[in-house]
């Protein structure tokens, strides 16, 4: 069988070749997915300045649905300050250091902000040095109040040594002049402070985060790591689930209990007295501390649990001293699992459509080995046999090119800032096996189909049936691809009831789908257009039109495999591309609607904006209102069909005092009763719960809470799907500072010149305004839509190359054809007329019916998102789609015919195939 399949192999060269693109584009689409999966699930982190501590304990940052992949947070979460003592006397524990972070930035002798790789926690205490692997210090521990050491790099930024003195704006606190009383040399050491100095500006000298570090990492003795690590798990598994409930007024509580050791052994309790203008009491519940805190601020009641305390050693350390970077790796599982559907259809389409060809263009073999005595099973073995010769020859390239596919997608994603450099892509022959096992399946259904046909024919039909097709199409492929679009006509209404993201992403699905459909009920429909057009032929038609219309009419099934491909590339490169432009174009419309400030301030380079900023703001002449915002990550956990759900998403952080800035577009509710433990949802959110009930929500470092949801509004797509209280989100965040300011005006310009003078005034502050353009142009569409458009780019290659492949295969197929015309008196030039015809009629098929693929889904997405029913998009998209359709058409059949005219009728006749 082998030896058979290779011989076959040997004379199908032209067929088999475009079975040979379709795996190798196929082998490298599904290995860089692979890559990016694997990557996202197994990369590890560089420890940073972690890497001298043998441990870590710190607060999980992970959040860990039930049934799912782990959710990655970004916030840094806290450990309790008692740890570090009960760590340190551990056997094989040579230190222990409780680290904490703030925001903290270098203004140089220009008033320029020193960049650094993270602000909103560049500021450590000077203990954290016995965290590095070689600290290389030059110079003494800072030991007053006005005293500071720099990283290396820092410093030379800065252009400081050590005796000099430098400003530094630190947790938010106005720029202030410190010594600099040394320079260590490991990098990203960070912005060092004398310890109580670092506690104080870090707000663990009381606030919502008294009493705790950031983490504990411990240093061990040699070959003792594993060792205090599992006897650290141990004394932390009962840590770390805080909880408390309370009536606050505007002050905070705080109180610390004796650890109850009766029913409870590992039970701490507290209570504590708030002071302010209304009296607050708090309770708390802490589990397996010395010590309870419980801390209750704002309005209203509520409760949150912490999340629990891990151990991590090795390549586990970078993800807790990067937890930024260390999410950017569940983009990575995202980016994966959202191309690889899109992606395994298309292949899936292009595998059969390309095999369909070539085994088409064997049935007269495979006909005559029936009526020798071959059986069924034996054709569609010796049909697999020779495509996985072929796949097997392509995945090898293939394969390699996917690797190389992936370091470049990686690349792009580093330049566009999505995710960090310091996060490398793993390599693993796994994502090859992948890919071969998956090509592998599918080369082999997609040949024993194409030949079920023809092995299941008695021998004498079979035979008979070689040279023609069958002249009625199946009814039940034509049904099945009717059902097929009428199911993704459905799916397409799914943006009138869902405007988000995933609602938009059905529209792509559903132009797919319906392709797919199209290319069942292909045959159908091309010998229905053959037939009409041949009632309508005028008795004095020329002969190419004529033999044009009479090939149509006769070989529906060719021709429609053809019209259906280049269908799939219309309907692809439309709904895909159009879909990414509306919802952008939603999103910067509900921006620009409900955005009623007119100017920003911000100051990224701090980590946040410093104190006072507001207040400096609201007095400036010609501002009508001011606010702050601030902005963090949310997974909010649901029920669907009676199972838990978690989705994770951005969340926006406001006061009372947004609803002056910012128009949500509430529907029910006031934002202006965002205080203390509430949130306020999106009209999406509210089909599952509405104003009064609480919700479930983890926030961005993995404390989980109840709020009560005060308002729901309906420009969600704009602003995000849940919207915290800043009182809920205090002490839940890395910086703990607002991230910007949104300014009202009067609309003058000696308002935007005092706001100019303001921020002229303050090292860090940048001012902007909130209009910067449409947002509806490529040119200001965000990383994650060019990510999209290069990965439309890359498929739409592959198809358009696999389609090419598959015209000039299937008109190379027709020599014998031409050759048999050109004996009967037909002249090259009318051959050449005739194909032309055909690729017309292809490209105008595929052309028309890819519109309308395209139309009802698009319609239904303008309507959804922007009230119309059409999308939003360049002009030129359509225009270009069409133009390459037709050239593909014509040149992919006009290159094939002239090479079949050049071989001479009789001896095109004699030769096999």
């Amino acid at each position: 069988m082998l030896h058979l399949a290779v011989r076959m192999a040997g004379h199908r060269i032209a067929a088999l070749l475009a079975v040979a693109c379709a795996v190798l584009g196929g082998a490298a689409l599904i290995t860089g997915t692979g890559i990016l999966a694997e990557s996202g699930l197994r990369s590890e982190l560089p420890a940073g300045r972690l890497a001298g501590a043998d441990v870590v304990v710190s607060t999980d940052q992970s959040f860990h649905p039930a049934g799912d992949l782990p959710i990655a947070l970004p916030e840094r979460g806290t450990v309790p300050a008692g740890l570090v003592g009960r760590l340190a006397g551990l056997p094989g524990v040579t230190a222990a250091v409780g680290d904490v972070s703030f925001p903290a930035a270098v203004i140089d002798a220009g008033g320029r902000v020193v960049p650094t790789q993270d602000p909103r926690a560049a500021g450590h205490g000077w203990s954290s040095t016995r965290l590095l692997t070689d600290p290389d210090v030059a110079g003494a521990a800072p030991a007053g109040a006005d005293e500071v050491a720099l990283d290396r790099a820092t410093a030379e930024a800065a252009g400081v040594r050590v005796g000099d003195e430098v400003e530094v704006v630190a947790a938010g606190r106005s720029a202030a002049a410190y010594r600099v009383t040394a320079v260590v040399g490991a990098p990203d050491a960070g912005i060092l402070f004398a310890d109580p100095t670092a506690v104080r500006l870090s707000g663990r000298a009381g606030g919502e985060r008294a009493g705790t570090v950031d983490l504990v990492g411990l240093r061990t003795e040699p070959g003792a790591e594993a060792a205090v690590a599992a006897a650290a798990r141990e004394a932390i598994k009962d840590t770390g689930a805080d909880t408390g409930t309370g009536n606050a007024g505007p002050g905070t509580g705080t109180g610390t209990g004796n650890k109850d050791t009766a029913a409870t052994p590992d039970t701490d309790s507290s209570t504590g007295t708030g002071t302010g203008a209304d009296s607050s009491t708090g309770t708390g519940t802490g589990t397996g501390a010395d010590t309870g805190t419980s801390t209750s601020s704002g309005s209203g009641s509520g409760s949150g649990t912490g999340a629990k305390l891990i151990a991590s050693t090795g390549s586990d350390r970078g993800d807790i001293a990067s937890p930024g970077a260390g999410a950017s790796r569940s983009l990575l599982i995202l980016l994966a699992g959202s191309l690889s559907g899109i992606i395994m259809l298309i292949i899936g389409f292009v595998m059969a459509s390309a095999l369909a060809v070539s085994i088409g263009g064997q049935r007269r073999d495979l006909a005559l080995m029936r009526a020798v005595g071959a059986t069924p099973r034996q054709i569609r073995r010796l049909a697999a046999t020779q495509a996985t010769l072929v796949a097997a020859v392509a995945a090898v390239p293939g394969v390699g090119l996917g690797y190389l596919l992936a370091g470049q997608f990686r690349r792009m994603l580093v330049d566009r800032e999505v995710i960090p450099e310091a996060l490398p892509l793993t390599y693993s022959p796994l994502p090859a096996l992948a890919a071969v096992l998956l090509l592998g399946l599918a080369v082999q259904a997609s040949a024993r189909g194409a030949a079920w046909r023809t092995s299941r024919r008695p021998a004498t039909e079979a035979v008979a049936e070689s040279r023609s097709e069958p002249r009625t199409p199946s009814r039940l492929r034509a049904r099945a691809g009717l059902l097929l679009i009428v199911a993704a006509t459905t799916l397409s209404a799914v943006p009138l009831l869902n405007r988000t993201v995933l609602g938009a992403a059905a529209t792509s699905m559903a132009g797919i789908i319906g392709a797919i459909g199209l290319a069942l009920a292909g045959p159908a429909l091309v010998r229905g257009i053959g037939d009409a057009a041949a009632r309508r032929l005028r008795p004095g038609v020329s002969a190419p039109t004529w033999l044009a219309v009479a090939n149509i009419r006769g070989y529906a099934l060719r021709i429609s495999g053809v019209v259906s491909a280049l269908a799939m590339a219309v309907v692809f490169v439309l709904t895909y591309t159009l879909a990414q432009t509306t919802v952008m174009s939603a999103t910067a419309q509900d921006t620009r609607t409900g955005t009623l400030a007119q100017q920003r301030l911000s100051a990224p380079g701090l980590g946040g904006v410093p104190a006072g900023t507001l207040a400096a703001v609201t007095e400036t002449a010609g501002v009508r209102a001011a606010a702050p915002v601030g902005d963090t990550t949310v997974v909010w956990i649901h029920d669907m069909l009676g199972e838990p759900q978690a989705d994770a998403g951005p969340a926006m952080i406001l006061t009372p005092a947004a609803s002056k800035v910012l128009d949500l577009g509430v529907r029910d509710g006031d934002t202006a009763r965002l205080t203390g433990d509430t949130v306020a949802v999106s009209s999406e959110v509210a089909r599952s719960a509405g104003v009064g009930e609480r919700v479930t929500l983890v926030l961005g470092d993995g404390s989980r809470v109840r709020p009560e949801i005060v308002a729901v509004y309906d420009r969600g797509l704009g602003f995000g799907q849940v919207v915290l209280s800043r009182d809920l989100a205090a002490g839940h965040t890395t910086a703990g500072l607002d991230q910007s300011v949104l300014v009202r005006t009067d609309g003058t310009d000696a308002a935007r010149r005092a706001l100019t003078a303001l921020a002229a005034s303050r090292p860090g502050l940048v001012l902007e305004p909130t209009d910067t353009g449409g947002g509806e142009s490529l040119g200001d569409a965000p990383a994650t839509v060019w990510i999209n458009l290069a990965t439309i780019v890359v498929l739409l290659g592959y198809l358009l190359l696999s389609i090419a492949n598959k015209l000039v295969a299937t008109t190379a197929q027709r020599r014998n054809e031409i050759a048999a015309l050109r004996l009967n008196g037909t002249t090259p030039r009318q051959v050449l007329s005739m194909m032309r015809r055909e690729a017309a009629v292809i490209g105008a098929a595929a052309l028309g019916t890819g519109v309308l693929l395209s139309a009802i889904p698009l319609a239904l997405l303008g309507i959804g998102f922007l009230d119309r029913p059409w999308p939003a998009g360049p002009v030129w998209l359509l225009p270009a789609v069409a133009l390459t359709v037709i050239c593909t058409a014509f040149v992919t059949v006009e290159l094939p015919t002239r090479q079949a005219l050049r071989t001479a009728p009789a001896h095109a006749l004699s030769a096999r195939e």
